[in-house]
């Protein structure tokens, strides 16, 4: 039997950093998880230890894994010979079904991963406006590219200065492509005013998660999302809900439809292609149609909207719409949520899991919800990597990003057996380390 340190001892002799995605360094075991095979709501890893999947594909896996609806997509694919660089009649099918599904999309565009997608949509918008800047939120996360890995996770230490010179998040972006980026705090009315009075005639888009899983999972609040939306639309910016984890986990139409606030542009991504690597950019029929062949914008790619992901995209659509889905996913939230709420206040805990549908975040050392990014700068990392490897150590798959308050979540194939047995695991742990987590 080969040991995940040897066998990622052996992935670092060809794979650059034994990875093939730099968070895949799951920093509390030491190694990458490295699976050997996945189905319904647990995962094996190469030493034959079962887990229950607490990360389910980062939020791709929302049907949990090995799905027969995706399984037959599959076997439709392989029938159609994997084409591959052509149209199909299933392209449009998706499309329709979208449209019909996220509340701004009446055009559709398909790429493979949320990176491309938010690349393409923020050309689209400086393409459609003929402005160049964009307004973020800290806090929030938009893709590793770029035109936006910037300004978004600043260090403590930069959090102050990162509003006059935005924080580049990776070494190899230039510094000029901060020029372009304004940095706001989230939920604060009076920061987007001063930013949009400033600088609205040369900004092209506002972009924000409508629900920052990347940082607490903080939710836009009412009176703030519909100030947003008001003055984007006074001064002609777009206003763009990046919606790649959000997409689904609540809902059919995503946060646009639980919160009730249409945006002009949206990305989804994560769950639509079913486990498998779809994402889409969405929005008004006026704006979409600035990308070739009808407008100027350039969007092309030879995998783009493969077969088999446009396939699984479909047969994932068709899954959340049954009468069931939802109302299942709410039993295992209502489940989950009370049972570590109990844990939390029976024990008098200095910690959160919030969440909005099947993602949440655990965030320690608060008892109440974040408004903002620099809430969330009193979570304890080296806790969280004790908390991860102590719930591996008893057969629960946590995902680590570093540490940090980022999101976790279940599938529709996890049972309420998995949901009580996470919640047991979870409470023996956090009792275990009892003095680490108090005020």
């Amino acid at each position: 039997m080969t040991t995940l340190q040897q066998q990622y001892e052996k992935a670092k002799k060809v794979i650059s950093g034994g990875v093939n995605s730099s968070t895949r360094l799951n920093q509390a075991i030491g190694t990458p998880f490295f699976a050997s095979k996945a189905i319904a709501g647990h995962v094996w890893d190469i030493e034959g230890r079962k887990f229950i999947d607490m990360s389910c594909a980062h939020g791709a896996a929302l049907l949990g894994h090995s799905h027969p609806a995706i399984d037959n997509a599959m076997q439709t694919a392989a029938k159609l010979g994997y084409v591959n660089s052509f149209e199909t009649q299933y392209h449009e099918e998706l499309a329709s079904k979208i449209c019909q599904a996220i509340p701004c999309a009446e055009r559709v565009r398909f790429c493979s991963a949320g990176s491309e997608a938010t690349l393409h949509m923020i050309r689209g918008c400086r393409a459609f406006t003929g402005r160049q800047k964009i307004i973020r939120f800290e806090g929030h996360f938009h893709g590793y590219h770029e035109l936006i890995f910037i300004g978004g996770h600043p260090p403590a230490s930069h959090l102050k200065d990162n509003r006059n010179h935005p924080y580049i998040e990776s070494a190899g972006i230039p510094q000029l492509f901060a020029d372009f980026i304004i940095p706001i705090p989230f939920n604060d009315p009076e920061a987007l005013k001063q930013a949009i009075d400033k600088h609205g005639h040369e900004t092209a888009a506002v972009i924000l998660e409508p629900i920052n899983y990347n940082s607490g999972c903080i939710k836009a609040q009412p009176d703030f999302l519909k100030l947003l939306r008001d003055l984007t639309k006074e001064a002609g910016i777009i206003l763009f809900f990046d919606e790649i984890q959000s997409s689904f986990k609540k809902s059919p139409g995503g946060a646009q439809q639980d919160f009730g606030i249409t945006p002009d542009v949206c990305t989804i991504g994560k769950a639509l292609g079913g486990g498998l690597p779809l994402s889409a950019f969405c929005g008004k029929a006026e704006i979409m149609e600035i990308f070739q062949p009808i407008g100027p914008a350039a969007h092309s790619g030879t995998f783009n909207a493969h077969i088999i992901p446009i396939l699984a995209g479909l047969a994932f659509i068709n899954e959340i719409k049954k009468p069931e889905f939802y109302s299942t996913l709410q039993k295992l939230e209502a489940q989950f949520h009370q049972g570590i709420d109990r844990i939390i206040k029976d024990n008098n805990l200095n910690m959160i899991v919030p969440y909005h549908g099947a993602r949440f975040d655990i965030v320690l050392g608060r008892k109440t919800p974040a408004l903002r990014y620099e809430d969330t700068l009193c979570h304890n990392k080296d806790l969280m990597l004790k908390i991860i490897k102590a719930c591996f150590d008893r057969g629960v798959y946590f995902h680590d990003y570093g540490g940090s308050c980022v999101h976790h979540g279940y599938s529709i194939q996890h049972t309420t057996e998995d949901i009580d047995k996470v919640l047991n695991v979870l409470e023996d742990v956090l009792l275990s380390i009892k003095n680490l987590l108090k005020n």
